[in-house]
């Protein structure tokens, strides 16, 4: 029932798997949601003056990215606070960034800073969960099974899947290289589930799994195995199918676009790139993967998620920071950027990039910087978003925002605004409760053009 209201497998500290995180899920599913939150959310829909996109790329830093390292430094903080990192200017004048980030401070006219980005969950699955689908969950971090799966809160890209649809041969809803963690389809079901492409497209030999005909089969007996699959289908439940059938069925019909589909197979070859475009992004997980979402936007899908692991330093920081994670990711978000704006889709795909928490502003006894949510950084580009800006400040210290706190609703609320969805729009759970697609927030309209 709709309800439509007026308006690689990485292991982080807690030793939870990412691939186990996958079936994380949140009991008590409405956490305390009354009639009047309801009207509340109704009337704190989008605002018709939010620009539209036509997709999303998300690009989750998972682990956590220091942000006082890279975004929000603090030059005049004692040594035990600032680290070695020292602030550079950038082609805005009056806005410096790290100088570890030299490709993104020469483009940063093209993108928003958010500096006050602000909730309450220290925890990697926990506060992932939180942020893939604007609930925070009632479930221990690290909990991995026994939740039934149409408990679970539908994700940002299943949310975008389900209002905006198909836009192309490729899936709506994808992520690389891996799921991005907590979320998925919820109790919207597998056919907003997202297209996890789990091989890395910066392998040589990388192929999308399972996009191909099997070999020996030729597409005369695909076909006639495809007949024969549909006539079993139709037989069975007196030509329906629910429960694990239809399950089985959506999956089923999904591989079989994907596999009948030139354009899908195209939009996944991203050996077809020139090598030149290839190296501008970074031959890295990161950098191919960035190149591969922009292929997957010029083939219309709606969101594609981003997974790049490893920013749990806890340990050396700094040269984590220096040697591994940003350099990559420097180039690769700085490429992202400016090939989007060349080829004219920059407009219209909204790019995000975050982490699920920001570092300690104080260094630890192992030079590293812990869980800290209190305060972060997130990034904007395209999509309707206003370029060359910051967005809200922080102490001297980066521990805590001095201007208004930014939620995780209120990102929630601004990125479906932008893509033209209404926020406040309620659905019901199979139990007929009603669960509006965001708890809240509101929109920030410093953010929009």
């Amino acid at each position: 029932m709709l309800r439509i209201p007026f308006g690689k497998k990485q292991t982080l500290c807690d030793k939870v798997s990412r691939r186990d995180a996958l079936t994380v899920g949140a009991t008590g599913l409405l956490g305390g949601l009354s009639l009047p939150g309801v009207m509340n959310m109704q009337v704190h829909a989008a605002s018709g003056k939010a620009v539209k996109a036509k997709s999303c790329i998300f690009i989750m830093l998972e682990g956590g990215p220091s942000h006082i390292d890279m975004w929000d430094l603090k030059p005049d903080a004692p040594s035990e606070i600032r680290g070695p990192f020292n602030p550079i200017s950038t082609n805005v004048p009056g806005t410096q960034i790290g100088e570890i980030l030299p490709e993104c401070s020469k483009i940063v006219d093209k993108f928003a800073i958010m500096r006050s980005h602000s909730h309450g969950d220290n925890a990697h699955q926990t506060g992932r969960h939180w942020v893939m689908t604007g609930y925070p969950p009632n479930f221990p971090d690290g909990q991995a099974k026994g939740i039934p799966f149409n408990q679970l809160y539908p994700s940002l890209g299943s949310m975008i899947s389900r209002e905006l649809g198909h836009r192309g041969a490729v899936p709506p809803y994808i992520e690389v290289p891996e799921p991005l963690g907590p979320g998925g389809p919820g109790f919207f079901g597998p056919q907003f589930a997202p297209f996890t492409i789990e091989t890395d497209p910066v392998e040589p030999t990388f192929e999308v799994r399972d996009l191909n005909i099997a070999k020996g089969i030729d597409e005369g007996r695909f076909a006639r195995r495809r007949r024969l699959l549909q006539g079993a289908d139709l037989l069975g439940e007196g030509g329906k199918s629910d429960g694990k059938a239809a399950t089985m069925q959506t999956y089923y019909e999904k591989a079989l676009q994907l596999v009948t589909s030139p354009e899908a197979k195209k939009a996944f070859r991203i050996q077809d790139e020139n090598q030149k475009m290839r190296d501008a992004y970074g031959m890295t997980s990161i950098g191919q993967c960035s190149l591969l979402a922009r292929r997957l936007v010029e083939a219309g899908s709606r969101f594609i998620g981003i997974s790049h692991g490893s920013w749990d330093t806890h340990v050396d920081n700094f040269t984590g920071h220096e040697k591994a994670l940003v350099p990559p990711t420097d180039k690769a978000f700085s490429t992202l950027v400016l090939d989007l704006e060349e080829r004219g889709l920059l407009d219209e795909t909204l790019v995000v990039m975050m982490g699920e928490m920001g570092r300690t502003p104080r260094i630890n006894k192992d030079a590293g910087r812990d869980h800290w949510s209190a305060c972060q950084a997130v990034i904007f580009a395209g999509g309707g978003t206003k370029p060359g800006i910051v967005i809200g400040e922080s102490d001297d210290t980066a521990s805590y925002p001095t201007s208004r706190p930014y939620s995780i609703e209120d990102l929630l609320h601004t990125i479906l605004s932008l893509m033209g969805i209404n926020p406040g729009k309620v659905y019901e759970t199979p139990l007929g409760r009603p669960v509006p697609l965001v708890n809240g927030g509101d929109l920030i309209t410093e953010l929009l053009a």
